[in-house]
C-alpha cells in the first residue's frame, strides 16, 4: 500500500521539476536582444565609447574624405588629447573610488611652474626640478587624500577647496610670469623632451603621446590583473564591504590620491613640451577635460565600474569632434554643445546599463 501510495507522488513531483526546468529554460531564452546587449555593456563598459569613436570616424571621413583620414590627421588627434589623457588617467583612478578630483589641472600646472621657476629662479638642474615638481604633484595628492580618507571629507569638498589653493599658490608663486619657449630650449631643453617628435611616413607621433599610451596601458594592467587594482574597484563599488573584506580602504585611497597628483605632474611636464614654454594661465580647463573623457569613456561616476580603455576612447572622441568641425569650417561652439549632449547622453547610458544589469 505504502507503494503505490508513493508512486503518484513521486511522479507528480517529477512532473512539477520537469515543468519547473522548463519554465526556467523558457525564461532563459525569452531574454530579448536589448537585454542581452545590456548585460554586454555592463560587463565591458569601454564598448559604448569604442563604438561611439569607431562611428564618429566613420562619420567626419564620409564628410571630409582623405583631408581626414590622412596619417597626419590621425595623429594630430592623439597630439592633442595627450594632455587630457594623461590627466584623464589621473582622474579616472579617483573616479573608480566613487570619488571627483576637481584639482587635477591645478595640479598639473602647478607642477610645470615648479620645473621652470626651480630651474630658471634657483639655477638647479633640469632632472632636479623635474623630480621636485612630481614631488610637489605627489605631496598635494596625498593631502587630499588624506583628507579625504582619514578626517572623511567629502572628494568634491576637499578638491574643489585644493584647487583654489593650488590656483592661488601657482599665481602668487610665478608672479603670472611666463617662461619663454626660446630659454627653455637654450637652458633646459630637457624640459621639453615631451615635444620631441618620430615620424613614421606621414604620420607624427609626439613623446608626449607616447608616454600617454603607455601610461594607459600600464594603468590598464595594474586595475585589471593585480590585487591593488581589484582593491581600488571595490573600494568605488562598496567601501564597507571591501573592508570588512580585508581591503585596508583608508590606505588605498591615499595611494589613489598621491598616484593621482604624481600623473598630473607628469602631465605638467608633458605640457611643457607641447606648448614649448612654461606658462601659470596653461591647461585652466584641464580638470573640465578629464572629467569629460571619463564621463564618455564610460566610467561610472558612482564608482566601481569602468575601464581606463574606456576613458582614452572619450577623450578620442572629444579630438575627433574637435578636429572634424574644424576642418568642417563650422563654428567651435558646435563642439561643445556635441560634446555636452554626449555627456548626457554618456551618463543616460551608465544609468540605463546600471539599472537593467546591476
Amino acid at each position: 500500500m505504502a507503494d503505490a501510495k508513493s508512486q503518484p507522488t513521486q511522479e507528480f513531483e517529477r512532473v512539477l521539476k520537469d515543468s519547473a526546468t522548463e519554465v526556467a529554460s523558457f525564461e532563459r531564452h525569452r531574454k530579448s536582444p536589448l537585454e542581452r546587449a545590456q548585460h554586454v555593456l555592463h560587463g565591458n563598459p569601454a564598448f559604448v565609447p569604442l563604438i561611439v569613436l569607431v562611428i564618429s570616424l566613420l562619420l567626419f571621413g564620409l564628410l571630409l574624405g582623405t583631408k581626414f583620414f590622412s596619417a597626419f590627421a590621425l595623429t594630430l588627434i592623439l597630439q592633442q588629447v595627450a594632455i587630457t589623457g594623461i590627466v584623464g588617467a589621473a582622474q579616472t583612478l579617483v573616479v573608480l573610488t566613487a570619488g571627483i578630483e576637481l584639482s587635477v589641472g591645478a595640479i598639473m600646472v602647478m607642477s610645470s611652474v615648479i620645473m621652470g621657476q626651480f630651474t630658471f629662479r634657483y639655477g638647479l638642474p633640469a632632472p632636479i626640478s623635474i623630480l621636485c615638481g612630481f614631488a610637489v604633484g605627489g605631496l598635494i595628492g596625498y593631502v587630499n587624500g588624506f583628507l579625504v580618507a582619514r578626517m572623511k571629507l567629502p572628494p568634491f569638498i576637499v578638491t574643489l577647496g585644493m584647487w583654489q589653493i593650488v590656483l592661488a599658490a601657482n599665481f602668487l608663486y610665478s608672479k603670472n610670469e611666463t617662461i619663454r619657449s626660446q630659454d627653455i630650449a637654450a637652458q633646459a631643453p630637457m624640459l621639453q623632451l615631451f615635444g620631441g617628435q618620430v615620424r613614421m611616413g606621414g604620420a607624427v607621433f609626439t613623446f608626449g603621446v607616447i608616454a600617454m599610451v603607455l601610461l594607459v596601458l600600464v594603468l590598464a594592467y595594474v586595475l585589471t590583473q593585480t590585487a591593488w587594482g581589484r582593491h581600488v574597484y571595490a573600494i568605488g563599488d562598496d567601501p564597507d564591504a571591501a573592508e570588512l573584506a580585508g581591503v585596508k580602504v583608508e590606505k588605498t585611497l591615499i595611494q589613489v590620491y598621491t598616484l593621482s597628483g604624481l600623473i598630473c605632474a607628469l602631465a605638467g611636464w608633458v605640457l611643457i613640451g607641447r606648448i614649448g614654454s612654461v606658462s601659470p594661465t596653461a591647461g585652466q580647463f584641464a580638470n573640465i577635460e578629464s572629467i569629460t573623457a571619463v564621463v564618455i569613456g564610460g566610467i561610472s561616476l558612482f564608482g566601481g565600474r569602468g575601464s581606463i580603455l574606456g576613458m582614452l576612447f572619450g577623450a578620442l572622441i572629444v579630438g575627433v569632434f574637435q578636429l572634424g568641425l574644424r576642418l568642417l569650417g563650422t563654428d567651435p561652439q558646435w563642439t561643445y554643445l556635441l560634446i555636452g549632449l554626449l555627456i548626457i547622453f554618456a551618463v543616460a547610458v551608465d544609468q540605463w546599463i546600471r539599472k537593467v544589469a546591476g
